[in-house]
């Protein structure tokens, strides 16, 4: 096989981008077998824990397909075969929807997977009681709402309600003034990447990161450096001193759980006002925290207006309310607005007017409180289930804070990990690897065991089939 690596980003990234262009291009046909990881590691002089996690992420984007003892075998694709008068279409779009072919397929948490049991990350605990209360307010404000543009920051009555909201949960102070209402945390990372990012700008993640952050300032045209975080969250010290924009998830960090601790995130602080870099912080479930006292947020520590704090209700009420906000460094204000105007004109009002009803009201407060407790049900659930049926097998770490935990599985391999999810599967079970969210491979192998949209009963249920289905692959 003539594969040839693009020398952007680590090895395993450039392998299996190279793997996927052959697949989808028609050079590996669906069902064809692919070469056994050790030959492909001799023949291209990788390590076979490269080649290991080249598969592993074409089996994550449904390209590859894990057959029990004879090996990895291409999925049931689609190729690009296209006719040549169609060739000069696509040579003629822009470096932007280049960049965008070479991302992974877009994979969105928390959708429906049709198994019995999903351990996956991203669905919220959603109550029936909040899906009521915004059904009543969103019917009231369709009668109340104006019919002409709403401003592009956002309402004014929201907004307003966003910062009483931000000073009792997490401990941030700011005006209206400072706050731009967008659709969800993602185009808050899309907007923010266009004022302060240029074309090649190093822009700095956590490593391990969330996905889609990845994929957001790649497809900007950034040059996206992955940071190493430990126990203490990310290492300042190793962010490159030219980081124009340092992305970072403080609270709970996406994936592995770590609260960044004090004197890191004033490192960081400081770190972003002698460089002249930006912090961009996502809240993403800080609110859903079961300590009794929780941690603030870091851009309540923030002194020089250097933070832009990013926060949605996607986890404190359900993902298809695509409303969120960014509490805006005054320097950046006026260009995030404009860039927000010439994006979508700003978020529906009537969706709007029906947010702030709740937060005036205290049904929001009222759901979180309701979502913790049920929150650390489900998760003691999940702890109790993997010392009953996975005692030894899994090693988990309590966080205090939000919807998942990580499942170290120090036994296994990448292609044992494999096996696992797939003879899970096979018993209606779905488990999902922690290795896509790392550019830099952990030491082992680990799942992303979320526990919000399962019962106690439910989650007992998976924990059990988990350790059957370890019992085998063992």
């Amino acid at each position: 096989m003539r594969l040839q690596l693009d020398g952007n980003g680590s090895k395993h990234s450039q392998l299996a981008r190279a793997l996927k262009r052959a697949i989808l291009g028609g050079q590996m046909r669906p069902g064809s077998k692919l070469p056994s990881t050790r030959s492909l590691a001799e023949d291209l002089r990788l390590s076979r824990n490269t080649v290991l996690r080249a598969y592993d992420q074409l089996r994550v984007e449904g390209l590859g397909v894990v057959r029990d003892g004879a090996g990895t075998y291409v999925g049931d694709v689609r190729t690009r075969h296209e006719p040549a008068a169609m060739a000069s279409s696509a040579e003629a779009q822009s470096a932007y929807a280049a960049r965008l072919r070479d991302l992974p397929p877009l994979t969105l948490a928390g959708g429906a997977t049709g198994m019995r049991y999903d351990l996956q990350y991203g669905a919220p605990f959603v109550d029936a009681k909040v899906i009521g209360a915004w059904r009543a307010a969103l019917s009231a404000a369709a009668e109340r709402t104006h019919t002409s543009y709403a401003h592009p920051q956002g309402l004014l009555e929201l907004r307003e309600s966003i910062c009483r909201f931000l000073a009792m949960w997490r401990g941030v102070i700011a005006s209206p003034q400072d706050v731009v209402i967008v659709s969800g945390a993602q185009q808050a990372l899309s907007l923010v990447a266009r004022i302060v990012l240029d074309d090649g700008a190093t822009a700095a993640i956590e490593d391990p990161h969330y996905q889609l952050a990845l994929h957001a300032l790649r497809a900007h045209g950034a040059r996206v450096v992955g940071v190493r975080t430990d126990v203490e969250g990310l290492v300042v010290d190793e962010v490159p001193a030219n980081a124009r924009l340092v992305h970072v998830t403080p609270s709970h960090q996406f994936p592995s759980g770590t609260t960044m601790s004090l004197s890191r995130r004033r490192r960081l602080l400081d770190f972003a006002a002698v460089n002249s870099s930006w912090i961009l912080e996502d809240d993403y479930d800080g609110e859903l925290s079961y300590a009794a006292k929780p941690v603030p947020a870091l851009r309540s520590l923030d002194k020089r207006d250097r933070v832009i704090y990013v926060g949605s209700f996607s986890k404190a009420m359900f993902p298809s309310l695509r409303l969120g906000y960014v509490v805006c460094p005054q320097g950046l204000r006026g260009d995030l607005v404009r860039a927000k105007a010439l994006d979508d004109l700003g978020c529906p009002a009537i969706e709007q007017a029906a947010l702030h009803a709740l937060l005036e009201r205290g049904a929001l407060d009222r759901h979180l409180k309701t979502s913790v407790v049920e929150l650390r049900r489900r998760r003691a659930a999940l702890f109790a289930g993997l010392a009953q049926h996975a005692k030894g097998q899994v090693q988990a770490r309590d966080s205090q804070l939000g919807m998942h935990v990580v499942g170290w599985l120090p036994g296994l391999d990448a292609p044992a990990l494999a096996r696992l999810i797939e003879s899970a599967r096979r018993r209606g079970l779905g488990l999902h690897s922690i290795l896509p969210y790392y550019q830099t491979p952990p030491q082992h192998p680990g799942l992303l065991l979320g526990f919000a949209s399962l019962f106690p009963r439910q989650i007992e249920a998976a924990t059990k089939i988990l350790g059957e289905c370890l019992h085998d692959v063992l």
